[in-house]
């Protein structure tokens, strides 16, 4: 194994602490947290009491981006300024893992594209959902055309709380839009497989107390047909399932991410080729029940061949910088996102973005 990766954590809220010490800490062969930075000096003792007792703390970006010990830094500062404080960052010669929206304007997309350019091979983003193992099971599925053609799959993410915090704050950058909807954005633009050709959006606040939306749906449709169903909600009470495909051989639905239920036609049925009668049908019938579709049936735990988990993110990104294998996520793809996802805010305006930070 080659020299550990030491990682600097910039931002030490639910995503800083939580998620990346955490994802760092499974890796521990890989990385190692040398230092974390937050405005807040007690989220950083707290984080290195917690996660990083080797860690040095800093309350300055500038001290922090200085420390010389610090080869990578993972952002997980609020969404608008990720854009800002990955420049930053890689203008201090580190490599760069942008969370999740990597921006939230069209202008800091174009910001962060040109500073990738600057600085290549620097730069990477943090879709970690890419690696959801239902994700990655269902593509596989859906590759072995036992569903047949798929021509709609729905995905839905439903709760239903009273959230208080910053998530749902226009001006902090919150909304449901840039905090699930950059995951399943994500999903559906990878399980379109085809050119995006046009969507469709609406977004509400419902029970959330700021006045970012907390419900949206958003359906995109591929130059290949196949359409997109979105749906995230922080005001649904009973959910749908987490994932739904239709073919024109049979449909998945996974009601949790841990089981996969299937009904399809048998193989060795051949769907009837004739065409319908325009005459005058009978009384009774004419539904094509004359047809006796063989149906498989099952229920299959997840578990996608290639063995993702949504935590693997970071080996990948080990993989990357130590041994220059591709990173499976693209600079491009994470752009692609937020470009949806502002195509949605201009086709709603009652919730209009705020900017990336300068």
């Amino acid at each position: 194994m080659a020299e550990k990766i030491k990682v600097g954590i910039w931002g030490l809220g639910r995503a800083g602490n939580s998620m990346h010490g955490s994802e760092i800490n499974s890796f521990s062969d890989m990385f190692e947290i040398a230092a974390v930075c937050d405005i807040d000096p007690e989220r950083c003792e707290l984080m290195k009491k917690s996660k990083a007792p080797n860690a040095r703390t800093y309350t300055d970006g500038d001290a922090f981006l200085q420390d010389k010990d610090v080869e990578l830094v993972s952002v997980a500062v609020r969404s608008p300024d990720h854009v800002k404080y990955c420049i930053r960052a890689l203008e201090a010669g580190k490599y760069v893992f942008a969370e999740k929206p990597v921006a939230i304007s069209d202008e800091g997309c174009d910001r962060l594209l040109e500073a990738a350019k600057r600085f290549p091979g620097k730069l990477f983003c943090r879709q970690n959902r890419r690696f959801e193992a239902a994700f990655n099971h269902i593509r596989e599925i859906m590759a072995s055309g036992i569903l047949g053609e798929v021509y709609e799959i729905k995905l839905c993410r439903h709760s239903f709380s009273f959230r208080n915090d910053w998530q749902t704050i226009i001006e902090c950058g919150g909304g449901q839009l840039n905090n699930w909807g950059p995951h399943l954005i994500d999903h559906g633009l990878r399980l379109l497989e085809s050119p995006l050709k046009d969507l469709w959006s609406d977004l509400k606040r419902v029970t959330a107390l700021g006045d970012a939306e907390d419900h949206l749906k958003v359906i995109m449709r591929g130059e290949n047909g196949r359409v997109i169903d979105i749906e995230i909600s922080g005001g649904i009470a009973l959910g749908s399932p987490v994932y739904a495909v239709y073919g024109t051989r049979g449909s998945l639905i996974s009601p949790d991410e841990q089981d996969l239920q299937l009904k399809y036609l048998h193989p060795d049925f051949a769907a009837p080729t004739d065409k319908s009668n325009p005459g005058t049908p009978p009384l009774s019938g004419g539904f094509g029940g004359e047809y006796k579709p063989r149906w498989v049936r099952k229920t299959i735990m997840v578990e996608p061949s290639n063995g993702a988990t949504v935590g693997d993110i970071y080996k990948h990104l080990y993989k990357a910088i130590r041994e220059g294998v591709e990173f499976p996520v693209k600079l491009e793809e994470a752009i692609e996102v937020v470009r949806v996802t502002n195509a949605v805010k201009r086709q709603n305006p009652a919730f209009t973005p705020c900017p990336d930070a300068e």
